[in-house]
């Protein structure tokens, strides 16, 4: 065991000194997390509200039309089971809830100059995780609401804020957790460049005529990623959090067990590439062809169900598509592409696969 903790601390030292390793392991993650954050922090100025209107009165239809007035507003009239199904989906930012007796309480005040025995009150319904809507909602709320108040006191009709736990992620919360699954696919894939560079330089051979055992000098490279790809995590979650507002709403236990086993799932497919890639040359260029269909098919970027179906079925096949799915159910309460079972279990399969290759074919000199 103390050969596979010296073995490590060695491959650390000498990926430390690698400055383009450093580069594209952590700098390259980094910048797409800023550059897309700094592009879509500010998000989309339309809010989208379904209207339930349990009333159906001149004083109801009057305040769905304040409402429709505003230009930024686009209204869907649903009734309370669809307008709660659609906030949950993410269709709909919030939801505005007309009680019956609405109409009359309005015209009641009215008559009375304004002043009612008891408001009418008009619920809205927002998500706790989405803030910046949130408080978008409650402020254009507040300025129609104000408009049928006309500064009486006490106030005609108020709302009554509730909320509802959504899977309606922000441009900033799908692309972190996706980013992530990135940054873990390159840490794996990329392990292939330096193995095949030090069988071209006869450092595996020369290790393999040592008292070691392979599984140590494999085991080394393994645990040196993965404590890589748990900085990884620290650093990308840790910046998403401090400049975006990224609020990890899972368990960090299951976060840390799926950031090890995409790791493992990555270095076993790293491991194969090497395993047949004859020239350092060779790894540099099959690593690209694999990388690249990772990175633009598996959801990292585009959410899957927008793209054609050809695209749509070789997604279904990608790691990463499982990976980065399970980040985001996990991180952030995502929609689900697939069950998490089912991530974990694609994820477990392919490290089988990947390393039982691997270890077949690899060569050592």
């Amino acid at each position: 065991m103390s050969a596979l903790i010296q073995l490590s601390i060695a491959n650390i030292r000498s990926f430390v000194r690698d400055r383009a390793a450093l580069f594209w392991t952590f700098a390259f993650p980094l910048i797409f997390v800023v550059l897309f954050g700094l592009i879509f922090q500010g998000g989309s100025t339309s809010i989208k509200l379904a209207w339930v209107d349990s009333d159906a009165s001149a004083g109801s239809a009057a305040l769905r039309a304040s409402f429709a007035s505003i230009k930024e507003v686009v209204l869907t009239d649903e009734d309370q089971a669809t307008a709660t199904d659609q906030m949950k989906t993410g269709k709909v930012d919030a939801i505005i809830e007309v009680p019956h007796g609405y109409g009359a309480s309005v015209a009641a005040a009215t008559a009375a100059g304004g002043t009612p025995t008891a408001p009418a009150n008009v619920t809205v319904v927002t998500d706790p995780t989405q803030a910046t809507t949130g408080g978008i909602v409650q402020a254009v709320v507040a300025g129609v609401l104000g408009a049928v108040n006309q500064g009486g006191r006490p106030p005609i009709v108020t709302a009554n804020v509730t909320t509802i736990q959504t899977q309606n992620l922000n441009i900033i919360s799908y692309l972190v957790p996706s980013i992530l699954g990135m940054a873990l696919m390159q840490l794996g894939v990329f392990a292939a460049i330096p193995l095949v560079a030090d069988r071209e330089k006869k450092i595996l051979k020369r290790l393999n005529a040592t008292p070691l055992h392979r599984w140590q000098l494999v085991g080394s490279n393994v645990v040196m990623r993965l404590i890589i790809g748990i900085i990884q995590t620290l650093i990308i979650v840790a910046v998403g959090t401090a400049l975006f507002g990224l609020q990890v709403t899972g368990s960090l236990i299951l976060l840390g067990s799926l950031v090890v086993l995409g790791a493992l799932a990555f270095i076993s497919l790293g491991y194969v590439i090497a395993s047949f890639a004859p020239t350092e040359d060779a790894a540099n260029s099959m690593t690209s062809v694999v990388q690249f269909p990772l990175m633009f098919l598996s959801g990292t970027f585009f959410v899957i169900d927008q793209m054609p179906q050809p695209l749509q079925v070789v997604a279904r096949f990608l790691p990463l598509t499982y990976l980065s799915d399970a980040l985001r159910q996990v991180m952030v309460n995502g929609t689900a592409f697939s069950p998490l079972w089912f991530c974990f279990a694609v994820l477990i399969g392919w490290t089988a696969i990947c390393f039982g290759i691997s270890s077949r074919f690899f060569r050592w000199q």
